[in-house]
């Protein structure tokens, strides 16, 4: 009787369901998120602030490892000096209690700077540059992170020892899983 029951378990697949093995949960696949926000910045240029937006994108090809890619456009309104940014780099982040994600970036870059020269005249120039900056992001959903960062460039080339701008942003991202 028990050779009969032994036959037709193996007939009927019970020793492959045995010797399933689970999926590891500690794992994922590369990840994207795409954002945006308010950006508040001083532009060494000019004594008064400058506001204005930027975009972004971070790809996490690992665990902690990942790149940026960032827009920002800031403008004072007293004068019509502003700066447009367009960066790319990498970006190192760790996850704590699960919705706490903060990061540090190391960005190279092309800086356009439009300002007024000698009252009248205005110069469009554009610079290369290199940007440190770090950050928070924060999760309030399953695909959506708030964000507050840090971020300050050196342009090189700007008379007589460069342009040192830095940015403080505020935003919000959506991230595909």
């Amino acid at each position: 009787m028990f050779t009969k029951i032994l036959i037709a378990a193996s007939l009927l697949g019970v020793p492959t369901m045995l010797a399933a093995q689970a999926t590891p949960t500690a794992t994922r696949k590369a990840s994207l998120q795409v954002g945006g926000g308010y950006s508040n910045a001083s532009t060494d240029y000019t004594a008064t602030r400058a506001g204005g937006f930027n975009a972004f994108f971070d790809y996490d090809f690992f665990h902690h490892l990942g790149i940026e890619g960032e827009f920002r456009y800031v403008k004072d309104g007293e004068t019509n000096v502003y700066q447009k940014t367009y960066e790319v780099g990498p970006r190192y982040s760790r996850t704590y209690h699960g919705r706490f994600s903060p990061y540090v970036k190391g960005m190279y870059g092309r800086g356009v700077f439009n300002f007024t020269y000698q009252k009248q005249t205005t110069a469009n120039i554009a610079y290369n540059l290199l940007a440190l900056g770090g950050g928070l992001d924060y999760t309030v959903q399953r695909h959506l992170n708030l964000r507050g960062e840090y971020e300050y460039q050196h342009w090189f080339g700007f008379l007589p020892s460069g342009l040192t701008p830095s940015a403080i942003t505020i935003g919000a991202a959506y991230r595909f899983r």
